[in-house]
C-alpha cells in the first residue's frame, strides 16, 4: 500500500492573513482536504463499492464561502469546522466557576452557541505539517486570549488532523490554559455518504451506541437528567434509517425540527455510532473518548448555500456526529465536567474509517 502524501496549497486571504489548504491522502484510497482557517474538512473522498471516489462531507468551494457564512447577519451552519471554546449551548450565556459569574455572547436566542459569534471556527489557526510512521498529520494551534468572547484563562489549543496507515481519520485534541475555565471541542463535519450534494441523508441507516439521551426545553437547553431512549424515536442502537423517524410528532422532534439532541454514549459499546448509506454501500464508523454525542440531522440546511458541487444543499443534505461534553454543562454539576485548571491538560481523540459493506452492519 502507497504511503500517505501531505501537501499544502493557497487557499485564499481572510483578513489578509494567508489561509492554506492541506490535502492528506494516497492514490486509491480515502483523500482529507483541511483548511487552516477554522480547522474545516473541506472535503474527504473515499471509495465507493465499486471503488469510485467521492467527497462525503459538506463544504463550500472557496473561502468566501466560509468567510460569508461566518458573519454575525449569517445564519451559520458551521461546515466542516472545529468549535471552541464551548462547543453546544449554554444557557443564557451564563455560568458560575469558582464563584464568579462569567458572561459569553448570545448568538442562539437566549443561549450562547459553539462558542459564540467569533468562535474557533472563525479564526486563522497555525499549522505544522507532521509526516512521521504513523501517517501524515496537520496540527492547527490557537492561542485564545483570556476574555476571549468572555470565557477566563488564556488558552491554548491543538487540533491534530491525521490520516494513519489504515486509512482512518484520527481528530486529536488538546489544550491547556493559565487560569480556571471551561472548555469543550468537537468537529462540525457534516455527512453524507451518497456524496455531497446528492440530496438526503433520510436512507441512511444510523446506529448510536447510548442507551439514553438528554430531552431538551424549547430552547434545545437539556431539560431533567438523561432518558432512556427505549420506546422512543431516539433509540438507533438496532440501526434505523435516519428519515424513518424524524417527522414523527414526538414533541422532542418538532421542537428542534427533527434530530439535534446529545446521546449519552454507553460505556464499553465498540464503537461510538456507525452509519450506512446504502446506494454507494460506503459504511463510517466513529469511536470516541468523549461521553456524549450530538446527532444532528441538518435540520436548517437551506438552499441558500450552495457546496463545492455547485449544487444547493437542502434540509436533512448532512448529518453531524459532534463528539463531545453534554450541553450546558458549566451549569449542570450532575454532567461530566467541563472544568480545565492551570496545570491541566484537555484531552480527546475521535476517530473515523470509512470502508464499504454491501449490507447493512448488524448491531
Amino acid at each position: 500500500m502507497t504511503a500517505p502524501a501531505l501537501t499544502r496549497e493557497l487557499f485564499g486571504q481572510a483578513d489578509g492573513t494567508d489561509v492554506h489548504r492541506y490535502t492528506l491522502g494516497r492514490p486509491g484510497g480515502p483523500v482529507v482536504r483541511v483548511l487552516d482557517y477554522g480547522g474545516v474538512i473541506q472535503s474527504l473522498e473515499a471509495p465507493d463499492r465499486e471503488g469510485r471516489l467521492g467527497n462525503v462531507v459538506l463544504g463550500f468551494a472557496d473561502l468566501d464561502g466560509y468567510v460569508a457564512n461566518n458573519r454575525p447577519e449569517a445564519d451559520r451552519v458551521f461546515l466542516g469546522a472545529v468549535i471552541g471554546r464551548f462547543a453546544n449551548r449554554i444557557a443564557g450565556g451564563t455560568f458560575t466557576l469558582d464563584g464568579v459569574q462569567y458572561r459569553v455572547p448570545l448568538n442562539n436566542g437566549k443561549n450562547s452557541l459553539h462558542g459564540g459569534p467569533a468562535g474557533f471556527d472563525t479564526r486563522v489557526w497555525s499549522a505544522t505539517e507532521i509526516r512521521d510512521g504513523d501517517g501524515v498529520a496537520v496540527r492547527l494551534t490557537l492561542v485564545s486570549p483570556d476574555g476571549d468572547q468572555g470565557y477566563p484563562g488564556r488558552l491554548t489549543a491543538e487540533v491534530t488532523y491525521r490520516l494513519d496507515p489504515r486509512d482512518r481519520l484520527r481528530i486529536t485534541y488538546r489544550a491547556t490554559t493559565d487560569a480556571p475555565t471551561v472548555v469543550n471541542l468537537t468537529n462540525h463535519t457534516y455527512w453524507n455518504l451518497a456524496g455531497e450534494g446528492a440530496g438526503d441523508v433520510h436512507e441512511h441507516r444510523l446506529e448510536i451506541a447510548a442507551s439514553r439521551f438528554c430531552p431538551t426545553g424549547d430552547d434545545l437547553i437539556p431539560a431533567g437528567d438523561p432518558v432512556p431512549v427505549e420506546g422512543t424515536p431516539f433509540d438507533f442502537r438496532r440501526g434505523v434509517p435516519i428519515g424513518t423517524r424524524v417527522g414523527e410528532p414526538d414533541p422532542q422532534l418538532v421542537i428542534g425540527q427533527g434530530y439535534d439532541h446529545n446521546w449519552v454514549l454507553d460505556d464499553g459499546a465498540p464503537f461510538a455510532a456507525r452509519a450506512w448509506d446504502p446506494g454507494s454501500g460506503r459504511l463510517l464508523t466513529m469511536w470516541t473518548t468523549e461521553p456524549g454525542l450530538q446527532f444532528y440531522s441538518g435540520n436548517y440546511l437551506t438552499a441558500n448555500l450552495t457546496g463545492t458541487s455547485g449544487r444547493p444543499y437542502h434540509r436533512g443534505a448532512g448529518f453531524a456526529l459532534e463528539a463531545q461534553h453534554f450541553p450546558d454543562s458549566p451549569n449542570r454539576p450532575d454532567f461530566p465536567s467541563t472544568v480545565l485548571r492551570p496545570g491541566e491538560v484537555y484531552h480527546q481523540e475521535t476517530v473515523f474509517a470509512l470502508t464499504t459493506a454491501d449490507e447493512p452492519p448488524v448491531a
